[in-house]
């Protein structure tokens, strides 16, 4: 069975989640980071997609912890979360590639002079 390809919020919130984990709010400020501000998760987005990733088994709950009254999770990804995003990020590559092989072409090249 083929993976379907992830939307961005999922890829970039399972790649944050990829070397450590985080709480929402980390969550929120990477995937702007690694975005270059073009992903702004917001807080009702966040929470519900965290929701469907733990009951995807893509990602856990590492930690809970009380600060300054309020409950705060932080979450991990799991082993299937993993290979999910190598899988995607695989895709991604292998897409890229014959992006970059395509422009390469010479009739991109006779193509793009023709407009210059």
């Amino acid at each position: 069975m083929t993976q379907r390809a992830l939307q961005e919020p999922t890829l970039l919130m399972l790649t944050v989640l990829a070397d450590q984990p985080r709480h929402g709010y980390a969550i929120v400020q990477e995937v702007l980071t690694i975005s270059q501000g073009r992903v702004r998760l917001r807080t009702g987005t966040l929470y519900s997609a965290l929701e469907r990733l733990v009951l995807e088994d893509l990602i856990e709950v590492h930690s809970e912890e009380t600060v300054a009254g309020r409950l705060r999770r932080s979450y991990c990804l799991t082993g299937q979360g993993r290979v999910v995003l190598a899988t995607e990020a695989e895709r991604l590559r292998s897409t890229a590639a014959e992006a970059e092989r395509r422009l390469a072409s010479p009739f991109t090249s006779r193509w793009k002079e023709s407009f210059a």
